[in-house]
């Protein structure tokens, strides 16, 4: 597969950059005198590598802010590794309230270490000792999230986020660190050549994981993962998981048009996982998402990543998914409304049309059962056969209909509580005709869903006019 366009950006949104001073490690593109990078002239005795932070919201923030289900992260990679019970100093200069974070969640070996710990840093020298070890991140809020979220969007996550350009006026915290800690292999796109990140893998060989760095995500994998894929473009690889979180914004009405209707700063984390939940074959949670080795075919490898990519489109999803109108019985359908936008971006053709053993599409047997008077929802329809509802939303009211109701959930924000299915699924069918304009109730009872009387009582209100087209029959 040949290597696509490079994203204009050339830096890792949300990354701590590290600094190496070696001149085995030193980065390929020479500094100006002025660079924000040349923090080593400050460096203590001793020092041996410099991480940069800067202010961003919290990833808890920007989820309220986005009425997500689930938060994304507030790492930001330095691009160390340190021993487990190995000391380090961690020496702070410039801004308070930044928290050293050791290990990436979910991919220690040992599962008494799956989650991070946090080592809150004052200023000057401070020394951490960490009984797992892992992969080390700053954590730096940088005091008022509205002032931090406002500061970076007047720089945007294309300028400064590690350092190499001015930051403007954002907070940006500096870390030294002592010689204890390893420098792991890592790839930033636009900033690391294939060439550079080659020789980094055979010369960085202490540390048992690499990452990777794109302006809205990084991958933590294992070195071993890695290395069976090492002959991939990373760029290329990189280009692609921009493209599959852009779709993902791009559905979920992220136009710029208002605040709320931002971007923002905070990054989505891929982490390889020796461990999944029974019967997961990946999952998503608060701050990461997560593949077990078996999964790196289509993690690491751009033409998995491009035409088998799924579960990746899947599992990102689930950061995107917004709550109000997401009752249980909807949790993995969806969901897929971001893995549908994925394909249709990649240009591949939707699963939902794809035949299966007998020749029927998803359309042919969730039809069939719409058609049976014993249908009862959802237990009859499969996870996918649900989603071609969603589907036809988009078939009858146009491409825009995902966007304006993700635009619509964030400016109400209605709370609702996470395990009430009558109210979630009150918002899917109110707040489905309202973006649509048309009563949507003989559509829902064609489903077979529920309609209760509060339902009815808003739609009667409404006085919406109902479809002009059987909407239920629609498919692509």
């Amino acid at each position: 597969m040949k290597r696509r366009t490079v994203l204009a950006s050339a830096v890792a949104a949300g990354a701590a950059v590290a600094v190496p001073l070696s001149a085995s490690a030193a980065a390929a593109v020479p500094l100006a005198s002025n660079d924000p990078r040349l923090v080593h002239r400050m460096r203590p005795p001793n020092a041996s590598r410099v991480a940069i932070a800067v202010a961003r919201p919290t990833a808890q923030d920007e989820r309220l802010r986005l009425h997500r289900f689930l938060s994304s992260t507030d790492l930001q990679p330095t691009g160390q590794y340190l021993p487990a019970n190995t000391p380090v100093t961690a020496t702070l200069v410039g801004a308070e309230g930044v928290v050293l974070v050791v290990g990436a969640p979910a991919t220690h070996p040992d599962a008494a270490y799956a989650t991070p710990r946090e080592y809150p840093l004052v200023k000057g020298a401070n020394t951490v000792t960490d009984p797992g070890g892992g992969m080390l991140y700053l954590a730096f809020s940088g005091g008022a999230n509205e002032t931090a979220r406002q500061a970076w969007d007047r720089v945007g996550p294309a300028a400064g986020a590690d350092g190499s350009q001015p930051a403007g006026d954002r907070e940006k915290a500096v870390v030294h660190f002592g010689r204890s800690t390893v420098l792991a292999p890592w790839f930033q796109l636009g900033r690391t050549t294939e060439e550079e990140f080659q020789a980094q893998l055979d010369e960085r060989d202490g540390s048992p994981q690499v990452e990777l760095l794109s302006p809205y995500a990084f991958v933590t994998v294992t070195r071993e993962s890695l290395l069976r894929f090492r002959s991939e473009d990373h760029g290329t690889l990189l280009d692609l998981l921009e493209a599959i979180i852009t779709s993902h914004a791009d559905i979920s009405g992220l136009d710029g048009s208002g605040p709320l209707h931002e971007r923002g700063p905070v990054p989505f984390h891929l982490v390889e996982s020796p461990r999944m939940p029974t019967g997961a074959g990946a999952y998503a949670s608060h701050g990461f998402t997560a593949y077990p080795a078996g999964y790196m075919d289509r993690l690491l490898a751009v033409g998995g990543l491009h035409d088998r990519g799924w579960g990746v489109w899947h599992e990102l999803g689930h950061q995107h998914q917004q709550l109000c109108y997401r009752p249980v019985d909807f949790n993995e359908v969806t969901v897929n409304i971001y893995s549908l936008a994925a394909q249709r971006r990649f240009g591949l053709t939707s699963n939902l049309v794809k035949s299966d053993a007998a020749g029927k599409t998803l359309y042919d047997t969730a039809f069939a059962k719409m058609a049976d008077p014993a249908t009862v929802f959802p237990a009859a329809y499969s996870v996918m056969e649900r989603l071609v509802m969603m589907r036809q939303f988009e078939l009858a009211f146009g491409a825009d209909f995902w966007p304006r109701l993700h635009r619509l959930a964030r400016v109400e924000n209605p709370q609702t509580n996470w395990d009430d299915a009558v109210t979630r699924l009150r918002y899917l069918m109110v707040y489905a005709s309202r973006v649509g304009g048309r009563d949507l109730r003989g559509f829902f009872t064609t489903w077979r869903l529920p309609i209760d009387a509060e339902t009815h009582a808003i739609l009667d209100d409404l006085a919406l006019p109902v479809p002009d087209t059987d909407l239920a029959a629609l498919r692509e």
